[in-house]
């Protein structure tokens, strides 16, 4: 039963956090849109992409995403413990990654 918990939970996790990494992601651009009155840059390696516009854009972008990946799998590990009435698989105490 562990083993069928173990994937529920990770299938729970990964789809909180892909959900939350592309509407943070939809949000950041709208947000830079108005900001910069144009598109963010689609690939910072880019060298039409000024070095500054492409740093700013990977900084926002890497934090924010993180950010909100983890607020997403911390509250489905809420939601899990309060269904379940413990912490999902890997994060009880004295499990091992």
């Amino acid at each position: 039963m562990d083993s069928d918990s173990s994937r529920v939970w990770a299938l729970f996790s990964l789809v909180a956090g892909l959900g939350a990494a592309a509407l943070t992601r939809k949000l950041l651009d709208q947000s830079w849109k108005a900001a910069a009155g144009k598109n963010p840059p689609e690939n910072p390696a880019d060298p039409d992409v000024s070095f500054g516009e492409a740093v700013l854009w990977a900084s926002i972008t890497g934090a924010a995403v993180a950010l909100a990946r983890m607020l997403a799998q911390r509250r489905a590990a809420n939601y899990y413990k309060r269904s379940t009435g413990q912490l999902p698989p890997g994060l009880r105490s004295g499990d091992t990654r």
